[in-house]
């Protein structure tokens, strides 16, 4: 039998009240049973936001454009078609219903990434945000923000370093389970989406605490005289180029001072360098200082997916938390390896590492907490196994 288009309208679609998807024939398990029972839409006025473990939504933010950049023509990086971002999605949907998730806010994106998901898995409450449509990084940063104010305990994003920045301007210590479709992808990791959502689950549902599976990362404050501060969460970087263009950073040779919250030589990127000559953790305190240009070490490193190219580094050495790296225009400062502003000739900057960034949930540290507790183990009773107790240390 010839698979049926899906511009055909479904018979088992999930209807809708008012935003939020209600229970179906084919999901008559939804907890969802009646509309008054869905969590409180966005209301005007910003709310406080939930103490962790007391909310029982989630949130999901996923970027249409990551994974589509320039670095696809002169680099070899791999393409994240939006299709393949809707079944990320729908797994990450089964895993947080099946942990015990009940609802959902998303980002509407134009391309309908996350709405498509909902159509194919209407099992749980799902409420689009009402924020703006640009197509550019406002979209995300506009999200975040509505997500904060409605409460969300945990957020589920898909896209690359870019992607998290933006959502961190909108919310800078938001509870982060960030799944990788993008470019440079040092702060979010490729994990299975199914495990990723029971994840959020357990946490949006409160069986467990975000304090006890997540930690709070370093991000890099950016003050730029008489301009709007900015944030970085692996890297700022000073480029001597003039235009911010087509944003990736492919030409060392414009380098000038770069400032990395980790040093890792198993990435990709300006952390690379860094990596290659010192390495530093993301468990480290400070961060790493890189001057560009002659008279120190030459390291050739992998600067692009598939791009590798030799770079002159003057000066490298760690910083201590909170304090000043001072640097000046003109240049273009990109952020997380993407080219963002330009500076003015002479304009000053000055940049340090704090641990004040987004709180990353530890997926397998996650679920190996559920497993002791039992929280996915029935008894024949139905009662819950007991938790087990952590295994203790042989002297």
């Amino acid at each position: 039998m010839p698979r049926r288009s899906r511009s055909w309208r479904s018979t088992t679609s999930t209807p809708r009240w008012r935003g939020w998807a209600l229970p179906s024939a084919r999901c008559p398990s939804a907890r969802c049973s009646k509309p008054p029972t869905c969590p409180t839409p966005i209301a005007s006025s910003p709310k406080p936001r939930a103490s962790l473990g007391s909310s029982v939504l989630f949130g999901v933010v996923a970027n249409p454009a990551s994974g589509k950049d320039v670095r696809r023509l002169v680099a070899r990086a791999s393409v994240f078609d939006n299709q393949e971002k809707q079944a990320i999605v729908e797994r990450a949907l089964i895993g947080a219903e099946a942990a015990g998730a009940t609802a959902f806010a998303y980002l509407d994106d134009p391309n309908g990434i996350v709405a498509s998901a909902v159509r194919e898995n209407g099992r749980l409450c799902a409420k689009p945000l009402d924020t703006t449509r640009t197509r550019t990084a406002l979209d995300t940063i506009t999200a975040a923000r509505a997500l904060k104010d409605l409460g969300c305990s945990v957020v589920i994003t898909l896209g690359g370093d870019g992607t998290n920045r933006a959502f961190a301007l909108g919310w800078p210590d938001a509870p982060l389970i960030p799944l990788s479709t993008g470019t440079n992808n040092v702060f979010p990791r490729l994990a299975e989406a199914t495990l990723a959502g029971a994840a959020a689950g357990l946490i949006a549902s409160g069986q467990l605490e975000l304090g006890e599976v997540a930690a709070q990362q370093k991000a890099i404050q950016v003050i730029v005289e008489d301009e709007r501060p900015d944030l970085a969460l692996i890297d700022a970087v000073l480029s001597r180029e003039r235009f911010v263009g087509a944003r990736a950073l492919l030409q060392p040779e414009q380098l000038d001072t770069a400032l990395l919250t980790r040093a890792e030589p198993a990435a990709v990127g300006i952390t690379a360098i860094g990596g290659l000559l010192h390495p530093l953790s993301r468990d480290a305190e400070g961060g790493l200082l890189l001057r560009f240009g002659p008279g120190g070490e030459r390291v050739r490193a992998p600067i692009a997916p598939g791009l590798y190219k030799t770079v002159e580094v003057a000066e490298c050495r760690t910083i201590q938390p909170g304090e000043c790296v001072a640097a000046e225009g003109s240049g273009v400062l990109a952020f997380d390896g993407e080219r963002d502003r330009s500076l003015k000739p002479g304009q000053p900057i000055e940049l340090k590492v704090e641990r004040t960034g987004p709180w990353v949930v530890d997926i397998r540290q996650t679920l190996e907490l559920a497993a002791r507790k039992g929280l996915f183990t029935m008894r024949p009773s139905g009662k819950r196994r007991q938790a087990a107790t952590k295994p203790k240390r042989r002297a």
